[in-house]
């Protein structure tokens, strides 16, 4: 199905994987839902600086963010406001859930990434976007600043923490494992909203 964002107009496809309903599409918004805007942070020395929310587009290039979505902090997923009403960015157990559902994390990448190598490079290692989530390779932003991994890696924050750290998933072009990890809170990466 799709989802019109009342924050912009923009309209999202959604999927439904087990009891779970996805956006098949990163997130792409600029304000939160109640309306205030998200800080947009384009300087390295600034996102190395930040200690509080922020978003920004791969590159600074709006362009890219069409296609891979916009890049957050997890200090702009811990307002609990990122995702449209209705909707949330999804806990550590939520993302264990949708990969246990697909066979366990060495398989689910191969059937959450998009197929081909249009996004991903090559070989993009057992894509068949089975399930029509379409994980993109929308690198990130670490907490110096630098943008990385563009086509290579797809990178989504959780909203549970991990000591001072939070949790993520992430996805490579040469394997069809969906691995997990925690990283530091300034690191800049996609988010996918899961239906309340």
């Amino acid at each position: 199905g799709t989802f019109t964002d009342p924050r912009d107009g923009i309209v999202y496809k959604t999927v439904k994987i087990g009891n779970q309903v996805w956006m098949a599409e990163n997130l792409k918004a600029t304000k939160y839902s109640d309306g205030t805007d998200i800080p947009n942070v384009t300087s390295n020395y600034g996102w190395y600086d930040q200690i509080s929310d922020a978003y920004c587009w791969y590159d600074n290039d709006p362009d890219i963010g069409n296609t891979y979505g916009a890049l957050y902090n997890w200090y702009a997923v811990n307002t609990g406001k990122l995702c449209p009403t209705g909707w949330h960015v999804p806990s550590d157990a939520e993302w264990t859930a949708l990969t246990d559902y697909l066979g366990g994390k060495i398989f689910a990448g191969c059937k959450l990434k998009e197929a081909g190598t249009v996004h991903w490079n090559s070989p993009n290692t057992g894509a068949t976007n089975e399930t029509g989530f379409t994980a993109l390779p929308g690198g990130g932003r670490g907490y110096e600043g630098k943008f990385n991994s563009i086509g290579g890696g797809g990178y989504w924050w959780c909203a549970t923490e991990y000591h001072t750290n939070a949790w993520l998933r992430y996805m490579y072009y040469y394997s069809g494992n969906v691995y997990r990890s925690n990283h530091g809170k300034e690191n800049g990466y996609s988010v996918r909203c899961v239906r309340d």
